[in-house]
């Protein structure tokens, strides 16, 4: 049965898919911690801002989106799986996410890795 982490990382996407990141912060605690296979270790709600703010540049520019495939969780904890879209294709991923009191402590994401380059191409 979904739980309390489940429904968190639910409007966490519905924000997500609007493109304006910097409206997820409000669902962190204080103290949260996002890790990031590209852009690195966030620790507290200032950090998890800029770099939520620079998410929105970056994603804009390089026309890049995401959409979910599937979350799962109870209450304390959830995954997700999703796809990044871009004009270069796509590429699947998944999140892993803690949350206390309602909201989340830790998040980190992993992604597939791009596909390799065909000779001479």
């Amino acid at each position: 049965m979904p739980g309390q982490a489940q429904d968190v990382i639910e409007r966490f996407w519905q924000i997500q898919d609007g493109g304006d990141y910097t409206k997820l912060v409000d669902l962190f605690a204080e103290d949260a911690v996002v890790e990031d296979v590209v852009w690195g270790t966030r620790r507290g709600r200032d950090e998890i801002m800029a770099f939520m703010t620079t998410m929105v540049k970056e994603m804009g520019e390089r026309k890049i989106h995401f959409t979910i495939d599937e979350i799962c969780g109870d209450d304390h904890s959830c995954w997700s799986r999703w796809t990044m879209h871009s004009p270069a294709g796509t590429r699947g991923g998944c999140g892993i996410y803690k949350v206390a009191d309602g909201k989340l402590t830790y998040y980190r994401d992993y992604s597939d890795p791009s596909e390799p380059e065909e000779p001479g191409a």
